[in-house]
């Protein structure tokens, strides 16, 4: 899905004729990526997507903060189903997601007192599947969006820029022009949405 269309991005720039259409969409395209890159992070989900991860502590190259954590490699809306490494489907009853109460998730945990654990069978590279909404949200959240239109329209307006017009310039009278860039009210947007890593 797309955080932003090329008929909104053309009401942002109030351009009415669709002659460029093609190249708006390219930038709006472009402009999520670009979001997606900043932020480490995806912030809508379609569909399910499943994912796969490893059944050994992370000194060991696994997956596993502690013996019943899982680190998900990737924001976790909702979840679907867990199979473990042997096969076995994990009920979602014996698990809560980390944080608690809170989206998207970061790990899934297994519950005390229950009789499940992270296994394998013969091989614990990436033998236990998780399927669930992987991204930050369902829809991008309006940060995100009028972010990705910022960028967009940056994008679009540089189409015609000279092969220098992302270096500093000399102007006539000894001047050193900034570089044209990214306005520094979307990083400031960006910001709190960045993904930390363990």
């Amino acid at each position: 899905m797309a955080y932003t269309t090329t008929a909104e991005l053309k009401a942002y720039m109030n351009i009415t004729a669709s002659s460029d259409d093609t190249q708006l969409g390219y930038a709006v395209t472009r402009a999520q990526a670009m979001v997606d890159l900043a932020t480490h992070r995806t912030f809508e989900a379609a569909a399910d997507t499943t994912r796969t991860y490893t059944p050994l502590l992370f000194n060991d190259g696994g997956d596993l903060m502690d013996y019943d954590t899982l680190y998900l490699s990737a924001d976790l809306y909702s979840l679907t189903s867990i199979t473990n490494g042997d096969g076995t489907a994990v009920s979602l009853s014996d698990v809560v997601l980390l944080p608690s109460n809170v989206k998207p998730a970061y790990g899934i945990k297994i519950k005390r007192g229950v009789n499940v654990a992270w296994s394998y069978s013969t091989s614990p590279e990436n033998s236990v599947s998780v399927v669930g909404r992987f991204a930050y949200s369902l829809t991008a959240p309006a940060e995100i969006v009028a972010a990705t239109l910022r960028i967009a329209a940056y994008l679009y307006r540089q189409r015609e820029g000279t092969p220098d017009s992302d270096r500093a310039i000399l102007s006539a009278d000894g001047m050193v022009l900034a570089a044209p860039q990214i306005p520094k009210d979307i990083q400031t947007i960006l910001k709190p949405y960045v993904r930390r890593s363990l």
